[in-house]
């Protein structure tokens, strides 16, 4: 028989069994399902699972002191998000809002500094900046958030690593590094396990192109993260700005999940933030090669606060190619090479051509020339003045789209 004491023992027990919490099996990255598919242009609050429309989220990140916007490097429509992102912001906060870029480096500030100034034009800053050479995505992705920092005279800060040190880096530890270059480095913490698991299932990836060397490529991520992380910070502690925002474009691998540049920099400066992003759920057959084929590990906490889903799309552009091979030197820029079937041998160029001018426009070195020709579209016509021998021609050029496949465009020789 039970007595009263061991009755009162069941009875706890089994009420302490029913009130026990039921062990959770939901994804932590999406904590709240959306109850149907996904459509194009919605906007979920992944940590509520609820559907909120632009003009709500971007009330709600700019209550946040710095933004952090992930893009895909060559997807219109990310840019897209972070123009009217830029634009409500500036509105929220005028005269109180920088733009921080991956894309550019402290070295370049001054050049920085005078385009947000309008005082470069739109070559001029491509080539001062050497875009084509540093960047090298199609400046036509991110024209429209640059016009839009120049128009309202919003600062451009650069963030990321210097390119030299990133050589270093890549190559050899931090203790190995060169005195000077040890001084460039910022304060590095390697240890961040779910940066050392992405880097992993990247590098995964990257593997099939060749080798990479894992220790190297963990620490060249960790130095951007790390910089770039720096630079934010130096930019919001300066007491000119102690009452400014930013807004932190990079790739979405620096800003998602919140352990690249965010975490690094509340490690320096605790601050309220908010993450942005998108996601392609729409991906054309041509462009599924363009996705890394990246097994990424399962992580404990959303990606994103905020998600907008999107189509991969194109820029909507057909880009001609001049095909021929340049070289640059004290004479200028001459011809080294004309591919076959090109706009450049159609048109009659030789090798060892001078090209002076475009559409009278000064062509004194490659740049000139590379910027002229992506201005141009299918059935546009030029006149190259050129020097052969000693003699100088204007010839007439029609630029047609290249064969399908054809990777050959006026761009310098390697």
């Amino acid at each position: 028989m039970f007595s009263i004491r061991s009755l009162s023992l069941l009875l706890l027990t089994l009420a302490l069994c029913a009130c026990a919490p039921k062990t959770m099996t939901a994804n932590p990255e999406q904590p709240y399902p959306l109850p149907r598919e996904p459509q194009l242009g919605q906007i979920v609050h992944l940590p509520t699972g609820v559907l909120v429309d632009e003009a709500r989220m971007q009330a709600i990140a700019g209550d946040a002191r710095i933004v952090y916007v992930g893009e895909t490097h060559d997807n219109p429509a990310s840019h897209r998000q972070q123009v009217a992102l830029l634009r409500a912001l500036a509105e929220r906060h005028p005269g109180k809002i920088a733009l921080g870029m991956e894309m550019f480096v402290p070295s370049q500030q001054p050049i920085l500094d005078r385009w947000s100034a309008g005082k470069l034009s739109e070559k001029e800053f491509l080539k001062e900046s050497r875009w084509y050479e540093t960047w090298r995505m199609d400046f036509d992705y991110y024209r429209e958030l640059l016009e839009l920092a120049r128009d309202l005279r919003i600062p451009l800060i650069g963030l990321n690593a210097e390119k030299s040190l990133v050589a270093a880096v890549r190559a050899k530890p931090t203790a190995e590094l060169t005195e000077a270059e040890q001084r460039q480095v910022p304060e590095m913490d390697l240890d961040d396990p779910y940066q050392k698991a992405m880097t992993e299932a990247i590098l995964g990836d990257h593997g099939k192109h060749g080798a990479i060397p894992a220790d190297g490529f963990h620490r060249v991520q960790t130095l951007w993260d790390e910089t770039m992380a720096a630079s934010v910070v130096r930019y919001l502690s300066d007491p000119d700005h102690a009452d400014h925002r930013l807004m932190v474009v990079a790739g979405g691998n620096h800003v998602r999940y919140g352990f690249g540049i965010p975490r690094r920099v509340f490690r320096r400066l605790p601050t309220s933030y908010v993450l942005v992003g998108s996601t392609e759920i729409v991906v054309p057959a041509d462009k599924k090669d363009r996705l890394m084929n990246v097994k990424k590990p399962k992580f404990p906490m959303v990606p994103y606060d905020f998600l907008l889903f999107t189509e991969y799309e194109d820029l909507g552009k057909q880009e001609v190619k001049l095909g021929v091979m340049l070289g640059e030197g004290e004479d200028g820029v001459v011809v080294e090479g004309v591919m076959p079937a090109s706009v450049g041998e159609t048109a009659g160029l030789q090798k060892d051509d001078r090209i002076l001018a475009i559409d009278g426009e000064p062509v004194a070195e490659n740049f000139d020339l590379i910027y002229e020709v992506k201005r141009k579209k299918p059935g546009d016509r030029s006149t190259l003045k050129i020097r052969r021998g000693e003699e100088e021609l204007d010839v007439p050029v029609e630029f047609v789209l290249p064969p399908a496949g054809d990777p050959h465009g006026g761009m310098p020789k390697k």
